[in-house]
Parts: C-alpha cells; structure tokens; sequence
C-alpha cells in the first residue's frame, strides 16, 4: 500500500514532551502509521506502548500522525496516509455493505451511559417522557440509538415521540447539563467522567442498556480500522502492533502508577476527582481479549442500530457483515 511520510515529530503534534528513542531498530522491525487524535483518549495507549517501549519489543517502530478528527482519520486510512486508524465497527461494515475492503480488530467497549444532574427526580429510563435529553454526535450517535432500544424493550413505546433531543458539541452538552437547561445527557465517555467529578451521576450505562436487550458480552465499539490490503502486505506487522496493544491495556487495567505519567495528556494534573474518574471509567473499557463470543456480541449489537438507526447509521445491509472483524487475529 502506497503511504505519504509526514514530517510531524509525535512531541511537537501533541504538544507534550516525548522520551527520545536512545536504541536503533534491529532490521526486522516495520514501520506501523497509525492515524489517532494525539490530544485523544486512544494516545494515552499510544503514549504507553512508545514509553515502554513495547512496539520495538515487538520488532514494529510505531509512527503516528495527527488527525483532527474522525472524519480526518478516515481519509487518511482510505488515501493510505496510515496503515490503521480508530473507528467504530458499525462503520466498517457498513463500509464493507458497499464493497469497501476494510477490517478491524477491537480496541474498546461499549462505554457511556445517560447523565442526569445531581439530585435529579429522574429514578429510571421510564421517567424520561416530557424531558429534555441532551444528545453529543447527532441523531445517530450510537449512545442515543442505544438508549432508544433499550426503552422500546422496556416500555414498548418509542422514546423520539416523547422527549426533546438536544444536539450539540460535547463541551456544549455538559455545559447545558450542568446549568440545568437539560434533564440528561449522552456524552461521549470521557465528557461523562468530567461530569461526574462534577457532580453529576450515570442513570444507566450502555453497557447495562445492552445486557437488558440480551447482549450479555459487551460489544467492542471501536476498533482498529484497516484495509484487507494492508492486512495481506502487512500481517506480522499487523499481529505485533496488536499484541504491543494488548500489552499496553493490560498494563493500564492493572497499573495505577502507569497513569500517573499520562496525567498531564489526560488534563488531569490538578483534579484528583476528574483524574480518578477518567482513569476507571477508561479501565472499564478496556478489552481484554478478542475471540468469537466477543464478534456475536456486536452483531446482535449491529443489528439492534440497524433497526433503530437505519441506512443512515449502518449503511445498506441490516447485519454485519463477518469480515468486519479480522480473522488474522486473536488474543
């Protein structure tokens, strides 16, 4: 696969001092381009496998660029910028419904939940009518069609029908949130730690959505995206870059000293409530392994979005297609 070289040291994009590289690769490692957001959650992974050292343990010299947002991360996967980047599975395969030859491998779960203020009357998704629900990502955001679901198999109604919708940016919504113009709110999971070290409480997490639909393993909502191209040129690569992965979850799920070198990357250093929050609702959301039970999971999941979200969400197929998980990898 073609790849264009970006002149951008990791220090300088980040605006964070990075440790120099004090040894020189042995001939076998490959370079792996990863495309993440550098001031994002995924980096404090990415930080952890260049600390430790863990790519060159794995004969890979890991390189990644910046990338502004999802919908950057996704053109420099398709115009071969990076070999992998951060998405979530729904799009691959409704990539993969349209004949585009993406696949992925999973990074994190289903993490979230539905807000409401401190000393809300709000006592359960069934209180919900007449309310106004602030909503981050858009009438399709994956929380909200998740939330819709899950109050369908509970009270047979349609949720769109009986509350107000409130899209914004993910600051707005917390913001409005914590003034008190919203009832609730379904942020994106990190956005959800900041409102809970203020105060605010988690009514019902997806994670609990899911299991009360009958999906009793968590589906992995994002994942690492790349091409079946990539994954033919590149598969040793590919294995030891998620293996090195692996590696940095699992010293993260278990290492409480590891977070407190990522304080300042997480914008944290002056907040134990906020720094504490964030670091367990991110260990909640940390995969621990990746097999098949884990790949039913998220298509009975996908299947759920299909119904609720339509072609707009999944694309033009109602169930996930069985490439959109690689099956070149397992841990």
């Amino acid at each position: 696969m073609k790849r264009r070289y970006f002149n951008k040291l990791l220090a300088a994009s980040a605006g964070v001092g990075m440790p120099a590289r004090a040894f020189a690769f042995s001939p076998p490692a490959e370079d792996v381009v990863v495309g993440v957001q550098l001031t994002g959650t995924a980096s404090w992974e990415m930080q952890t496998i260049l600390d430790r050292r863990f790519d060159a343990r794995n004969e890979i010299a890991l390189e990644l660029i910046d990338v502004a947002n999802k919908q950057a991360g996704h053109i420099a996967l398709l115009s071969g910028a990076a070999h992998l980047i951060l998405s979530d599975y729904i799009w691959v395969a409704s990539l993969r419904a349209a004949g585009e030859p993406v696949t992925c491998v999973p990074h994190s779960l289903a993490v979230g939940g539905l807000m409401i203020p401190a000393g809300s009357d709000i006592g359960a998704v069934t209180d919900l009518p007449g309310k106004t629900i602030g909503i981050a990502g858009g009438p399709v955001d994956k929380s909200w069609i998740a939330l819709q679901a899950y109050y369908a198999q509970q009270t047979g109604d349609t949720l769109v029908d009986k509350v107000e919708a409130k899209f914004g940016a993910p600051p707005l919504i917390n913001e409005l949130l914590g003034n008190g113009e919203l009832d609730a709110s379904l942020n994106f999971w990190h956005f959800n730690a900041r409102a809970k070290a203020a105060g605010h409480r988690e009514l019902i997490s997806v994670a609990d959505m899911m299991t009360g639909m009958g999906i009793t393993n968590q589906p992995p909502l994002l994942a690492w995206v790349f091409l079946e191209e990539t994954a033919n040129e590149m598969e040793k690569a590919l294995v030891h870059f998620f293996d090195a992965s692996f590696e940095a979850k699992a010293l993260l799920a278990s290492d409480d000293a590891i977070w407190e070198e990522l304080r300042d990357k997480m914008g944290a250093a002056d907040n134990d409530a906020l720094f504490q929050t964030l670091r367990d609702d991110y260990r909640a959301g940390i995969v621990t392994g990746y097999n098949d039970e884990m790949i039913d999971a998220a298509a009975t999941a996908f299947a759920i979005m299909a119904d609720y979200g339509g072609p707009e969400l999944v694309g033009d197929s109602a169930t996930m297609d069985p490439g959109t998980f690689w099956a070149g990898y397992r841990a």
